[in-house]
């Protein structure tokens, strides 16, 4: 398999929300806004990348009984960093996305692609996987969040766009859980109508 084709499969083909259905658990709770989103998007591409890094280097390395736990060691290592950093850099981020950063460490894009790809790819496929996931995983949050943000709030990254008169009186269900899992289940059904199409019907 070519590198692009692995870098674009977890865009939108092998979409890691959309199409594989994982990560919901942060995915629907931080995408109030597309802030968080992109935050969280950027947080999880960095353990995505560097952990398919690790994973593929020591591949034929790591004893197949303590894979897993050696995978999760990884991981852990790259989510502490992270959390470390944006607490110094990023307060106000790492605060709104609270637990959900240390909660990286058991999110099941991850540790799947460690397993499922990395475990079993070079070096070079391992990363563009992992830059591909975290762009497909990053973008289906940012969508999401863009569609509760306007919705529940009338802006977009914070900026005014509907206005003062919506701002005043917006549709709050958009940024309470129930209103993630509507939108959500509009955009599944939009793609499903999309491979419907695209398959002629079947």
């Amino acid at each position: 398999m070519s590198l692009a084709k692995d870098l674009s499969n977890g865009i939108y083909r092998e979409n890691p929300v959309f199409k594989l259905a994982l990560g919901m658990c942060p995915f629907l709770a931080v995408t109030t806004s597309v802030e968080n989103a992109l935050g969280m998007g950027a947080a999880a591409t960095f353990v995505l990348v560097c952990s398919n890094f690790l994973v593929s280097l020591f591949r034929n390395l790591i004893p197949s009984k303590v894979r897993i736990p050696c995978y999760i060691v990884i991981i852990a290592t790259f989510v502490t960093l992270v959390d470390m950093v944006m607490n110094a850099y990023l307060p106000d981020l790492h605060k709104s996305l609270g637990i959900f950063i240390p909660l990286i460490v058991v999110n099941c894009i991850i540790l799947g692609r460690a397993e499922g790809f990395a475990n079993r790819n070079p070096v070079l496929s391992s990363l563009a996987d992992g830059i591909g996931m975290g762009a497909g995983f990053t973008l289906a949050m940012v969508i999401l969040a863009s569609f509760r943000e306007l919705l529940g709030n009338g802006t977009w990254l914070n900026m005014s766009v509907l206005g003062q008169s919506y701002s005043s009186q917006p549709l709050l269900i958009a940024i309470l859980s129930p209103g993630a899992f509507i939108l959500l289940a509009f955009i599944l059904g939009f793609f499903n109508v999309l491979e419907n199409r695209k398959g002629g019907g079947r």
